[in-house]
């Protein structure tokens, strides 16, 4: 924003032309928060657009940049998830930061909660086989960092049915599932048949050779007969635990919203 229209924009809210609200958005947009980090530019004003703050993606960072990230997101008042971690960044960011969760199956950094624990919503994720685990882990913390309440579930695949159906009635109540598979990638679509929400299925590069290092599962899922069945991209536990979160937040806060009286 430059200084002229910094100015007209301050002189139309003294005229009354312009309320509070709209010039405190306008000043937003105007100087939006960026940090510059050791070459990365750090999107701190994210949580006003869309809700959570920027995710770090680890791989490919040098440690020093990671922690210096974070830094600048500690000093903004916001909580932090690095995907794709290496336990070298970890160790540097445990040093300063003695909240910091290092999770090494899901290879993610976790610090704080971007909203309060439980005031997310509630998902459910679902493996097909324990091979999944680390895609799966990446999901769950993920949709923590969201403030959401996750159960996981696994080794659950269409190789044994009675083993999903035991476990039904622990995410039939859910307010969004998350499937993550490989080999032929069938379980979003019969997971899909047992609930009233919307269902993320993750394909997993796990699997022979025709399997095509998780194209083959990609291929099922967007295929699946069942109409609340949504897909991501190969492996992306992080993509499908974040789009889950955001289903299961809308959800929590419009059944909030329902059961407030007018004028409470």
């Amino acid at each position: 924003m430059q200084r002229d229209q910094l100015q007209a924009l301050l002189e139309r809210w003294r005229d009354g032309a312009v309320s509070v609200a709209q010039l405190e958005d306008s000043l937003r947009d105007g100087y939006a928060a960026t940090a510059i980090v050791d070459e990365a530019l750090v999107d701190l004003d994210r949580v006003r657009r869309c809700g959570f703050p920027e995710v770090v993606y680890g791989a490919g960072k040098a440690p020093e940049q990671v922690l210096q990230i974070l830094i600048a997101q500690e000093q903004a008042g916001q909580a932090s998830l690095v995907t794709r971690a290496t336990a070298e960044q970890a160790g540097l960011v445990a040093a300063r930061f003695s909240d910091a969760e290092y999770n090494p199956v899901a290879r993610t950094i976790r610090r704080g909660t971007a909203h309060p624990a439980g005031t997310s919503g509630r998902i459910a994720v679902i493996t097909a086989g324990a091979t999944d685990r680390p895609v799966a882990e990446e999901a769950v913390e993920t949709a923590r960092w969201m403030g959401c309440d996750v159960r996981l579930i696994t080794d659950v695949g269409v190789a044994g049915p009675q083993r999903l159906i035991e476990r039904r009635r622990d995410f039939c109540d859910m307010d969004a599932v998350v499937v993550v598979a490989g080999m032929e990638g069938a379980l979003p679509s019969v997971v899909g048949g047992w609930v009233d929400c919307p269902v993320v299925g993750v394909p997993t590069s796990v699997g022979y050779g025709a399997q095509l290092q998780g194209l083959a599962p990609l291929l099922s899922m967007l295929s699946s007969c069942a109409a609340n069945v949504c897909v991501v991209n190969i492996d992306a536990g992080f993509k499908g635990g974040y789009f889950a979160g955001l289903i299961a937040r809308r959800r929590q806060t419009a059944t909030s919203s329902e059961a407030t009286p007018d004028g409470a």
